[in-house]
Order: C-alpha cells, then structure tokens, then sequence
C-alpha cells in the first residue's frame, strides 16, 4: 500500500513509523525542518527547542519510544521550581514553606488550593466539559484563588477566550502537573535536547524507505473512488496530521474546525541569571507574555555557556503588529536587562500552536477515519483534555494501527 503522510510534527513522525513495513510511505513538512513544535534553534554548539519542552514520568508511550530508538540514556530527571512574578518581584512556589510565604493568598485560599491539587487527578473530567474553568474555580476554591491565581494564569493563556476554557482542561493541567518534590517538579529532558529524538526518528523512517519532502506544503488533494492524489502524486491512503480546517482548505471536504490559537515564543541568551533562580515564572502582572521560563534554571548553564530564556505568549487571529519587539522591550525594563545583555534572541511563531479547550469540546473530536481518509493530531482523543508529547505519538500510533487494520482487510 502507498501512503502519504501530511505533516512532519511529532503525531506525523509517530505515525510513519508505526505503518507496516510493507507500506510505500512518502511524508510531506511545510517548514524547512521536521519536529513541528518541537523544532530546534541551531546554535552550532548546541541546539535548543524553538519552543520549551520536557516530559513526564507518566509518558510511558514517550519513554518507549525512546528506548526503541536507543535514546534511553538521553533522558535525565530534574527538577523544575514555579513561581509567580507580581508587582515587579518574584515569589518561588515549590516548596511547602514557599507556598506558606507567598502573601498574595490567604492561609484559607492555600488550603483550598492544596484541597484542589490533590483531588484534581480523581475528578471526572467527561463531566467537567460543559462547565468552564472560571465557574469550576469560583465554585470550588471561590473568588479570591480564581482572581489570585487562576485567572492570571488563563488569561496569559487563552486571552479573550480565557472564560471559554472548560473545567476540564484546567483540571487536567493541574493533575499532570502534581508529581512534586519539596524542591519542585519532576520533569524529563534529553541531554542534548529533543532535536536528538526528531533525528534518530528521520534517521530510522529513511532507514526503512520512508520518502520525507520538507519545504512541500500540501495545498492540493483530490480523491477519485478508491485512491487520493495529494500535490498530483497517487497514494492508496493518506493520513493527514494538520488541523482539520486546514485539511478542509486543500481537499474541499467540509471538515469541522477545531479552535485553535496561536503561539510566539521569544528565546534569547544572557550573561546572567535574571528570575531568582525560578524555571518557570508565572506573571500575575500584566505584560506582552504569560510566562518566563528560564531553561538553565532547569538544565544546567554548563551545557550552553550562556543562560537561555523563554518569553511564552498566546494569540487569536492575526499577531499584533511588533509583538516580538514588545515582548523584548517590556522583558528588558520589567527585569532590568539591558539590550547589550541580550546575546541573541529568536522569535517562533506558530498560528497553529494548540487548540483551545473550549466548553463542549468533546464533541469536536473527530474519528481516526473521516471521508475516505485518515486524521490525527494534537486535536485527537489522546491529546484531550490537554495536549502532549505523549499524546501526540500516542494518537500517531493510533492512526497508524487504523491504516494497518484496513490494509489487513483489503
């Protein structure tokens, strides 16, 4: 069987590898380079993700992967510590003692807090779909944990869509995100970042015929009765993984959309260490980025030479006009870094970062197996109610066994 695979993020990746052997695949990327989100910036003496990554210890499809390609020994556990930036100052958040400091909630509010962290993973959250995170927290924990702390957060985050966001997103982020030490999270990384999974995965996929086409964007794809051809090429199936209304721009099937937003995240490098030795620094304050995440207070310094930082930031529709620069501008002043500081700094844009858990989402996902063709991606079953690297090789795998079900049977 031919088939084409569209899209070279990680679901697309996952699931070229997982097809049958027998299969004649061809993979097509838009961009210049494979991974999608999970691209890298080539420094030359290292390479670093265009946007922050790390796993989890309950990624066991990861892991396994992984292990299959011999990167095994890549992965290290470390330790990630949180904390909020609020008028110009930075708290930590990862210790209980920190948390008990932290002066922008009461004693009540922490213990509501901790209430919901511990329940988060128990809670249903098929049911939570059709409530938003807004009603949930206001419910559960009241008005001053949601002011506080949670709608900073979802407005960084979603923006003006932010009171769209259902509960169970918002409880599906903080399940996943409780396997804490007294110092902090326990996050994976690879040693030399995960531009060495994206390589040992084209280098295996070439290894077994795999024809992979950077720099083609798929815009073209008609089905006669049993075949596709997608740019004027015959494929016996086709497993598309970019969102479904871009799909339903280059084939003329009227696929329902998924919301989605878009991401622009700045790195840039530094002489000096500027977030009081936090990785990951929520802003309560209200600025062009929801989050600062500071890579070598997670990774060591050692492995770069220089302190390297991400401003995160979220949008709908089009991109302001000079985002980058305001993101720059406004980290320089808020954290008093002067621009001769700034080593160098990429921004990455994605208008296609994620979707947006909206209420009632559930009902959006579609099937492996739509119109004659085949479709996953972050918008898949596995990747609700949050997305994932796990869940987005999970849903590649997925895909891939529909595929195989099918050759079977013909």
């Amino acid at each position: 069987m031919k088939c084409c695979v569209v899209g070279g993020g990680l679901t697309g990746l996952a699931a070229a590898l997982s097809l049958p052997t027998d299969h004649e695949v061809d993979l097509f990327e838009r961009r210049p380079v494979l991974g999608g989100c999970l691209s890298s910036i080539d420094r030359g003496t290292y390479t670093i993700e265009s946007f922050y990554h790390h796993c989890f210890e309950g990624d066991r499809h990861l892991l396994a992967l992984l292990e299959r390609l011999g990167l095994s020994d890549e992965l290290e556990w470390l330790t990630g510590s949180t904390g909020y930036h609020v008028n110009g100052r930075s708290y930590p958040l990862s210790s209980p003692i920190e948390i008990l400091s932290y002066p922008h909630l009461t004693v009540l509010d922490k213990a509501r807090l901790a209430w919901l962290t511990l329940r988060a993973g128990k809670l249903d959250r098929r049911a939570l779909d059709d409530v938003t995170a807004r009603e949930f927290i206001l419910d559960h924990v009241g008005r001053s944990v949601y002011t506080s702390f949670f709608e900073p957060l979802l407005r960084s985050k979603f923006g003006p869509m932010r009171d769209q966001v259902s509960a169970a997103w918002l409880v599906s982020r903080i399940a996943i995100r409780s396997n804490r030490t007294p110092g902090g999270e326990r996050l994976g990384y690879l040693r030399h970042g995960f531009q060495v999974l994206i390589d040992r995965l084209q280098e295996e996929l070439e290894a077994r015929g795999c024809a992979i086409h950077t720099e083609t964007p798929v815009t073209s794809m008609q089905r006669d009765t049993l075949t596709w051809a997608v740019e004027g090429r015959r494929y016996d199936t086709v497993i598309s993984t970019i969102p479904p209304q871009v799909l339903a721009s280059a084939s003329g099937v009227p696929f329902e959309p998924i919301p989605y937003q878009g991401a622009a995240c700045m790195t840039l490098a530094l002489d000096r260490e500027v977030t009081d030795g936090i990785y990951w620094l929520n802003m309560r304050d209200e600025a062009p980025y929801g989050a600062v995440v500071a890579h070598t207070n997670f990774v060591p310094f050692e492995r770069y030479g220089e302190h390297l930082v991400y401003l995160a930031s979220y949008y709908s529709g089009e991109l302001p006009a000079e985002h980058g620069e305001r993101m720059l501008s406004d980290f320089c002043e808020r954290f008093r870094v002067a621009r001769d500081e700034v080593h160098w700094h990429h921004l990455e844009v994605d208008p296609y970062a994620g979707p947006v858990y909206r209420t009632g989402y559930r009902r959006l996902i579609p099937n492996y197996e739509q119109y004659g063709l085949y479709m996953a991606g972050m918008f898949s079953w596995p990747n609700y109610p949050e997305r994932s690297m796990e869940g987005s090789i999970i849903a590649g795998e997925q895909v891939a066994t529909c595929v195989g079900r099918r050759a079977a049977h013909a």
